[in-house]
């Protein structure tokens, strides 16, 4: 994915085919953390039972609404334009960080789904493909990461790979 054009709060992205499917493929597994990873603080909390409850329903509504702004940025007409390499997308800033925030929890769900190592894992013979699905997911998820992060911050030129 390419950085082509940074202005004021507009990013204009090239991406190769492959790397549009799998973007698309990463924004349609959100969300992967379980709502039950979320807990209060361990401190003495009254009502901790009410107010978890409390705290699961609201991500759960956000939730639902970044599914529904997934869904929208997926099903936008103009917002993926097909050029002879692949595609174009533009996005604006305030796009930038919503799309952090989903990638990071389709990140997140799969190392929590992989039991949270400390160390990346690696491939060995006789991995599950339901791990090699999930490191691949964080993998891809994290390179999108990084670069919008890369974008947004300047650290990552126009024209460059």
């Amino acid at each position: 994915m390419k950085l082509v054009r940074a202005e004021q709060d507009q990013f204009e992205f090239e991406m190769r085919f492959g790397e549009q499917a799998r973007m698309r493929q990463l924004l349609q597994r959100y969300p992967l953390v379980p709502a039950s990873h979320h807990r209060l603080s361990r401190g003495k909390i009254p009502k901790r039972a009410e107010n978890q409850q409390l705290l699961e329903e609201a991500l759960q509504s956000q939730r639902e609404e970044h599914r529904k702004q997934v869904e929208s940025l997926l099903n936008e007409p103009q917002r993926f334009v097909q050029i002879e390499r692949g595609y174009r997308a533009t996005f604006s800033r305030g796009e930038i960080e919503w799309l952090l925030q989903v990638l990071n929890d389709v990140r997140i769900g799969s190392w929590l789904a992989l039991g949270a190592p400390e160390e990346h894992p690696e491939l060995k013979p006789g991995i599950s493909a339901k791990a090699v699905l999930h490191l691949a997911t964080m993998d891809l998820a994290a390179f999108f990461e990084m670069r919008f992060l890369s974008a947004v911050s300047g650290d990552l030129p126009p024209g460059q790979e």
